[in-house]
């Protein structure tokens, strides 16, 4: 592992923990930190919304707030999506105090959007996702998301 990469990781693990909020920390290692919330609309489980690796060659910041909600990424700057890889994670392997600032902006607009959701506000909006059949359910999370996304396999 390079020599940076602990600072680097400190730095976008950071990001995380001043925005957390009420998602769980399931891991939070030094290699590793994890935020799970809600419950997941078809799998009925907790699922990871945004976490922080240390790979072989980088550290990877993915966030699924930008997956869910492409759209959060219009206004981000060029050299920020030069570190995307897919459509979920950046990887850096140095600090970049100008991007970091950038990627925790970002992160306040998806953690919100993902606050927003059915199945972020409690046990009653779960409860009532589970009434709703398949298709209804996934147009409802779409609609809450603001993603006029087609279904997906």
């Amino acid at each position: 592992m390079p020599t940076d990469f602990p600072e680097v990781f400190s730095a976008l693990r950071d990001i995380f923990r001043r925005h957390a909020g009420r998602f769980a920390v399931t891991e939070d290692t030094a290699r590793c930190y994890r935020l799970e919330g809600g419950v997941h609309p078809t799998h009925q489980r907790p699922f990871p919304i945004a976490w922080v690796s240390v790979g072989k060659s980088y550290v990877s910041f993915h966030h699924m707030g930008v997956y869910v909600r492409p759209d959060l990424l219009k206004g981000v700057s060029k050299e920020l999506k030069a570190r995307m890889q897919g459509k979920s994670c950046f990887n850096f392997t140095s600090v970049d105090p100008t991007l970091f600032a950038e990627l925790e902006d970002l992160t306040v607009r998806c953690f919100e959007a993902f606050r927003n959701t059915p199945f972020m506000k409690g046990r009653s909006s779960f409860q009532k996702g589970l009434t709703m059949r398949g298709s209804e359910r996934r147009r409802a999370v779409a609609a809450a998301l603001g993603a006029s996304r087609g279904r997906r396999r």
